[in-house]
C-alpha cells in the first residue's frame, strides 16, 4: 500500500513521477524492442533457410572419379537411404536470357526431370501462371515471376537462351542460341531466385548443355537438414565410387554466420535501451528517498524494520519495472502479429519501399517469435530492473529517524 502512494503523482512529487515514467517508458520501448528486432531477425534466418532449401539440396554429391552416367540408378539408391526424402540429378549452366525486344538478363538454367520437379513443392505448389504440363512433355521451361516481369513474358511466350559453350567449328566455338516456350511461371517469394533461375527438362538441358547422358550433380533432401552430417557415410557407402559431399551449411557457412552475428550484436545494442531506463529507477528512487526522509523516519518509530523499509522502495521501483516489461512484451507481440501491414502503412506514408525486395531477398517481412528469447528478454528486463532498486532500497533501509530528518 505504502509503496502504491509513493508511485502516486502528487504536485509536490511531480518531478519523481516524471522521472518513472520516462523509467516505464524506456523499459516499454526496450523490451519491445527487443522482441520485435529478434523476431524479425528470427523469421528473415527462417524463411532464408526454408526457401534456400526449399530448392536446393541439403547435400550436394558430385563425382571424383568419372562423370556421373549412372545417375538415374545412384539417386534410387540415395533415395532409399534412412533419413533422405528424395535425389535429384542436377544439369546446371549460365546463359544470357532474351525476352521481348531488347530485354535481357543473366539467368542460371538448371536441368530437372519432370518428376523431381514436381517433388519440389517450393515450386510446383508456387505457380503463379501455367503449368506443368508443357515440361513435363520436354517442350516447355519455366521461370521465374521476376524475370517474366523483366523480360515481359507470359505463359506461352518465347524465351531465348544463349550460351557461350555451343558447337565447334573449323572458325571456333559458336554460341549457341535457341528459343524455348515458357510452360509455367513461378514465384517463391525469395526474389534473387524468381529473377534468375530457369527449370528445363533434364534431357533437353543434357543437350543443350551438351552433356549428353551425364548430370554435373545429384542433390540430395533431407528429413532434418540440421543432422545431414549422420547420413555421409550411409551415402557414401550407397555411392560405391568416389564422390565429393558438401552441405548446405558449408556452401552458406558465410551467410548465415554474417547473420548470426549481426543478430547478437543487435542483442546487446538493444539491451543498453532497457540499462539506461533501468538507471533512471536508480535515480528516480533515490530522489524519492531524499523527499520521504520524513516518511522513513515515522515508519521507523512506529516500528517498522529496516528490511520493511527496503521492501517499500524495492516494490516502488520493482513495480515500473514489472509494468514496463509487460507493456514490452504486449507491444511487441502486437506489431510483431501485424508487422507487414504496418510496414505497408509506413511505405504508404513515406511514399518509399520500406524492406525492398531487391536488397532483401523476400517478398514480405517476416516476423518469427521465439519463446524463449521472448522469456530470456524478460527475465533480463526484470533482473536489471530489480537490481536497479537494490541501492536505493538499501539507502533507504540503512537510515535512522535522526539521519532521516535531517534529510528534510
Amino acid at each position: 500500500m505504502v509503496a502504491w502512494r509513493y508511485l502516486r503523482s502528487r504536485r509536490k512529487e511531480a518531478f519523481i513521477s516524471v522521472i518513472a515514467g520516462f523509467s516505464f517508458i524506456g523499459i516499454m520501448l526496450g523490451v519491445g524492442t527487443l522482441i520485435i528486432v529478434m523476431a524479425v531477425m528470427n523469421g528473415f534466418r527462417t524463411e532464408l533457410i526454408s526457401r534456400i532449401l526449399g530448392m536446393n539440396g541439403h547435400m550436394i554429391v558430385q563425382p571424383l572419379d568419372g562423370p556421373l552416367t549412372n545417375y538415374a540408378d545412384l539417386a534410387t539408391r540415395f533415395s532409399a537411404v534412412p533419413g533422405v526424402t528424395m535425389a535429384i540429378p542436377i544439369v546446371e549452366g549460365q546463359v544470357l536470357a532474351q525476352g521481348l525486344g531488347d530485354a535481357s538478363t543473366g539467368a542460371l538454367v538448371r536441368g530437372i526431370r519432370a518428376d523431381d520437379l514436381t517433388k519440389l513443392k517450393s515450386i510446383s505448389e508456387h505457380i503463379q501462371s501455367g503449368d506443368l504440363v508443357g515440361f513435363a512433355s520436354g517442350s516447355g521451361v519455366a521461370i521465374g515471376s521476376r524475370m517474366a516481369e523483366q523480360l515481359g513474358i507470359r505463359v506461352g511466350g518465347t524465351i531465348t537462351l544463349t550460351s557461350p559453350n555451343g558447337d565447334v567449328t573449323p572458325m571456333g566455338m559458336n554460341p549457341r542460341v535457341k528459343a524455348y516456350t515458357v510452360s509455367a511461371i513461378f514465384e517463391m517469394g525469395m526474389s534473387e531466385y524468381d529473377a534468375t533461375i530457369i527449370f528445363m527438362p533434364l534431357e533437353e538441358a543434357q543437350l543443350y548443355f551438351n552433356a549428353e547422358g551425364l548430370v554435373q550433380s545429384i542433390e540430395i533432401f533431407a528429413e532434418h537438414p540440421d543432422a545431414v552430417d549422420e547420413l555421409r557415410k550411409p551415402v557414401e557407402d550407397a555411392a560405391g565410387r568416389q564422390i565429393f559431399i558438401t552441405d548446405w551449411r558449408e556452401r552458406n557457412r558465410t551467410f548465415f554466420s554474417a547473420l548470426e552475428v549481426e543478430r547478437n550484436v543487435m542483442f546487446m545494442i538493444l539491451t543498453l535501451i532497457v540499462l539506461v531506463a533501468a538507471l533512471n529507477i536508480i535515480s528516480g528512487l533515490i530522489m524519492l528517498v531524499k523527499d520521504k526522509g520524513s516518511d522513513i523516519a515515522i515508519l521507523r518509530t512506529m516500528g517498522a524494520t529496516s528490511g520493511s523499509v527496503m521492501r517499500i522502495f524495492f516494490m516502488t521501483g520493482a513495480a515500473i519495472g514489472v509494468t514496463g516489461t509487460i507493456a514490452g512484451v504486449a507491444l511487441g507481440v502486437v506489431v510483431c502479429l501485424n508487422i507487414e501491414s504496418i510496414r505497408q502503412f509506413f511505405s504508404w506514408v513515406s511514399g518509399a519501399t520500406l524492406f525492398d525486395p531487391e536488397l532483401y531477398f523476400l517478398s514480405q517481412l517476416p516476423a518469427d517469435m521465439n519463446a524463449d528469447e521472448t522469456v530470456t528478454v524478460v527475465v533480463m528486463a526484470l533482473a536489471l530492473s530489480f537490481l536497479a532498486t537494490i541501492f536505493p532500497a538499501w539507502r533507504a533501509s540503512r537510515l535512522d529517524p535522526v539521519q532521516a530528518l535531517r534529510y528534510e
